[in-house]
C-alpha cells in the first residue's frame, strides 16, 4: 500500500508575494483589510515566515526542495504551488486548470525538468485545456488525497468543477467523494483542503461546513470506512486555518503534522491530545501569508512521491 505521506517536499520561494485581487472574489479566508499594505513590507514578511518555515522543516530531517520564484511573470500566489502540480507514487504529475490568469503562469515546467533528473516521471496527466471551457480544479487544494485508498474528497465550488474532476479520476484511478460546503457566512468553501486534512489514520474535518445532512453523513461514513479517526473541528477553526494541515515524515519516518500558528492556536486541548495520538504537532506563524493570500501552511507545500530513479 502507498504511503500517506512523505518525507520529500516541494516549495517555492516568494519574489512577488502579495494580495492577489484576481483571487479574492471566491476565496473569503484573504483579508481585504490587507489590501492596502506596502507591496515591500507584505513581501519581506512573507518571505521571512517563508524562510523560517523551510528552515524548521529541513531541521526537523524533511528533504525540502526550494525553488525560487520568477520575477516574471508576475505571480503573487506562487507561494501555494499546490493548486497547479501534483505528484504520484506511481510516476504520474498531474497539471491542474487554475481560475485566476495570473495564477495559471505559476505552472513551471523548468520545475518538473528538474525533478526528473532524480525522481521516476512516468507520465504527465495535462488537465489545463479545461481552463478553456471555464473549468476548474486547483489541484490538491480541490483535492484532499487518501494516497492509501486511492480515495479523492472534493467540495464542489467554482474552483472544483464535476468534469474535471472526472477526468481526474479516470486518468489517475482515484474515486472521488463530492459534497458542498460553506462557510459560517454561507458562502461556498473554495478549496476543499481549507476544511479538511487526511492522515494515515486520523481525519481532520468540519463536518458543520457540509450543510445537508445525507452529505454529512455520506463523508463520515467515507471517512470511516478508511479507518480514519475522524477529529472534528468547528466553523470558527476552520476559519483560523485549522483544517488547512498536513501530514509529512522525516527522513527517517518519523511523523509530523503541519500547520499554522493560528491554527494550533484555535485548537482544543481535547483536540491536540487526540492528535497528539497519532503524530508530532508542529506549527508556523504564517500570519502575513494567510491574511494577504488566503491559504496556509498545507497549502504551501507540494508532496513529491515520485519514486526515487
Amino acid at each position: 500500500m502507498q504511503s500517506q505521506a512523505t518525507s520529500r517536499i516541494l516549495m517555492i520561494r516568494p519574489v512577488n508575494f502579495g494580495f492577489n485581487t484576481e483571487t479574492a472574489d471566491s476565496n473569503a479566508f484573504q483579508d481585504i483589510k490587507l489590501a492596502e499594505q506596502t507591496k515591500d513590507t507584505v513581501q519581506q514578511e512573507a518571505q521571512r515566515e517563508f524562510d523560517e518555515m523551510a528552515r524548521q522543516l529541513q531541521t526537523l530531517g524533511v528533504d525540502v526542495m526550494v525553488y525560487e520564484d520568477t520575477v516574471e511573470p508576475y505571480t503573487p500566489d506562487s507561494i501555494f504551488p499546490n493548486n497547479w502540480v501534483s505528484f504520484h507514487a506511481s510516476g504520474t504529475v498531474v497539471l491542474y486548470p487554475m481560475q485566476a490568469e495570473n495564477r495559471r503562469l505559476e505552472r513551471r515546467q523548468d520545475i518538473i525538468d528538474d525533478l526528473a533528473k532524480k525522481y521516476h516521471v512516468a507520465k504527465v496527466v495535462d488537465l489545463t485545456r479545461f481552463e478553456q471551457e471555464g473549468k476548474f480544479l486547483e489541484g490538491t487544494g480541490s483535492l484532499v488525497l487518501d494516497r492509501m485508498n486511492h480515495v479523492a474528497f472534493a467540495c464542489m465550488s467554482p474552483r472544483t468543477h464535476p468534469d474535471v474532476l472526472a477526468e481526474f479520476s479516470q486518468q489517475t484511478n482515484y474515486r472521488v467523494v463530492s459534497f458542498h460546503a460553506a462557510d459560517a457566512a454561507g458562502k461556498a468553501i473554495y478549496h476543499t483542503n481549507v476544511l479538511m486534512c487526511i492522515a494515515d489514520t486520523f481525519a481532520v474535518i468540519c463536518l458543520s461546513a457540509i450543510s445537508d445532512p445525507d452529505e454529512r453523513l455520506m463523508v463520515r461514513q467515507e471517512l470511516e470506512k478508511l479507518n480514519k479517526r475522524i477529529i472534528d473541528i468547528s466553523l470558527e477553526q476552520m476559519a483560523s486555518f485549522a483544517g488547512n494541515m498536513l501530514m509529512v515524515q522525516t527522513q527517517k519516518g518519523q511523523k509530523l503534522l503541519i500547520m499554522s500558528t493560528q491554527a494550533h492556536e484555535s485548537l482544543t486541548d481535547k483536540q491536540i491530545d487526540l492528535l497528539d495520538d497519532y503524530t508530532t504537532i508542529f506549527h508556523f506563524d504564517l500570519s502575513m501569508i494567510e491574511g494577504n493570500g488566503g491559504g496556509s501552511a498545507r497549502c504551501m507545500i507540494a508532496e513529491v512521491h515520485l519514486p526515487k530513479k
